[in-house]
């Protein structure tokens, strides 16, 4: 009877706080719903100091190995401005702080060029860091995607329009879990799905799916210029993206033949950026095709009150041996908090070497192209073969280091797909040399850090600078920027 009344009492409570959820107001935002209960342990998200080993959401510059890590972390990857250089994540590349600090970060962060008018990339970067969105485009029209970034610095602010409630939420529908984004939406209908229709253990990693995930920008010639758009239509593993990418269709998806973010400032290859695919690697992991959601792992049920609601403190649960037990014992009550971290931490350190490997691979072939290219009498049909491999190379290596789980989602894929980013790199090597008659075979012959060091500092600014440009010899095949001073501060104009 005691227990009856107990679950009584928390059923009560939530169907009371249910019951008065507000109606969303965009004024408000996220404040409209600091009465109900998940709001609390949604404002922990502020609050994170610790990293796991391999993860976490405490800022440090993720290439940065030589100056201190935050507290609990241990690695970093040294050669991601070496890779991405040409391309805004070049000049900053950040552990991100989090969902309640995704508005502040970006407004802050160096990919947006903060030194002129134009941000350099289209407000549809605030697609996944504001909670509003649907408000914009219902304002606005698609026309909204490519509108200048920098032109909606003074309406945000971190509080409360910072990813939260009602991302995932419908307010007028006691807060049911729904699906706002409308690339998704879109991505589902493509497959024949309507998310309406799935059950609520689907939801629970359908509304992760919104953000966590791949995506490009379409264009105005073949598309929605700046429009988000998912590229599942071959299916959701690396291989079959890359496939998408590579033979688009106008039509429906809004390219036309092979697609590139930028083109690799040294190895003038067209380059494909990999975003955060980590419902893509989950969805057909062991976990995934057993059933388990994102949400039971990283949002387990937590006590608040009389109630028991899934916690909105969207983390790792490593960190603690409580996290551990909320979210994983419940399925392996066999095994203890330290069994489960140490088997976690082993698939992850098999992945980070991997990874770390593909990486310098990745910069090998890189610097193998750049002097082909440079070489005369260079066989460019055969060159053209390498630069196909390095891309391909670089984009396999990018699915994995971009997934924020250091392979522990889905192990084997993520091996697997190091494994072929490490084959593509050295076969761009191997095609590099043999355009060149094996000529530059003797001088590709070093340590990776011998013959290409990594890019430690490298940022709009400068770039500004022509002593920077020439302190590395890849840094020499960027354009010097004209001298310039801030025009942004976060939310603030200075000038």
């Amino acid at each position: 009877m005691k227990r009856l009344l107990v679950l009584l009492a928390a059923a009560l409570f939530l169907f009371a706080t249910l019951a008065v959820a507000p109606a969303a107001d965009e004024d408000e935002g996220n404040l409209k719903f600091k009465n109900l209960p998940q709001y609390g342990t949604y404002l922990k998200n502020k609050d994170d100091t610790q990293m796991t080993e391999y993860g976490g959401s405490v800022p440090h510059d993720k290439h940065d190995g030589i100056n201190p890590l935050p507290k609990g972390y241990k690695h970093a990857q040294p050669y991601l401005k070496n890779l991405w250089l040409g391309y805004p994540f070049s000049y900053e590349y950040k552990r991100a702080r989090g969902h309640t600090y995704a508005i502040d970060d970006i407004f802050h962060i160096d990919r947006i060029n903060r030194y002129s008018e134009q941000a350099g990339l289209p407000a549809t970067c605030l697609n996944c860091k504001v909670n509003n969105i649907p408000q914009q485009v219902a304002k606005q029209g698609d026309a909204f995607w490519s509108t200048n970034f920098n032109e909606y610095r003074p309406q945000y602010n971190g509080e409360k329009h910072a990813i939260g409630c009602t991302n995932c939420h419908d307010p007028e529908k006691q807060m049911r879990l729904a699906i706002t984004s409308i690339p998704l939406d879109e991505a589902l209908k493509r497959q024949g799905k309507d998310w309406r229709e799935a059950s609520r253990n689907e939801m629970r990693s359908l509304v992760c799916a919104q953000c966590h995930v791949e995506y490009y920008f379409e264009t105005k010639d073949h598309g929605v210029a700046a429009k988000p758009h998912f590229p599942w239509d071959l299916g959701m593993n690396p291989e079959q993206i890359y496939e998408f990418y590579v033979s688009g269709q106008a039509e429906r998806d809004g390219f036309k033949g092979a697609f590139a973010d930028w083109t690799h400032a040294v190895s003038k290859t067209p380059m494909l950026k990999t975003q955060h695919p980590e419902y893509e690697m989950f969805h057909d992991s062991v976990h995934g095709a057993a059933g388990v959601s994102c949400a039971d792992c990283h949002m387990p049920r937590v006590k608040v009150g009389p109630a028991t609601i899934s916690s909105h403190h969207w983390t790792s649960p490593l960190k603690t041996d409580e996290g551990i037990k909320d979210a994983c014992l419940g399925c392996h009550a066999d095994k203890t908090p330290e069994f489960m971290r140490t088997r976690v931490e082993y698939h992850q350190a098999k992945t980070w070497r991997q990874l770390n490997i593909a990486q310098e691979k990745s910069v090998r072939a890189h610097e193998a192209v750049r002097q082909a290219m440079e070489y005369p009498g260079v066989d460019e049909k055969i060159l053209a073969e390498a630069r196909e491999m390095v891309r391909k190379g670089q984009w396999f290596w990018d699915y994995v280091s971009a997934e924020n789980s250091a392979g522990f989602h889905n192990p084997t894929k993520a091996l697997n797909t190091l494994a072929s980013s490490q084959q593509y790199s050295d076969e761009a090597v191997r095609l590099a040399i043999r355009a060149t008659n094996y000529a530059i075979a003797k001088s590709l012959d070093k340590p990776i850090a011998e013959l290409v060091p990594p890019i430690m500092e490298h940022s709009r600014k400068l770039q500004q600078s022509q002593e920077h440009l020439d302190s590395h010899v890849w840094l020499k095949y960027l354009p010097k920027f004209p001298e310039a001073e801030l025009v942004w501060d976060g939310y603030e104009r200075l000038r």
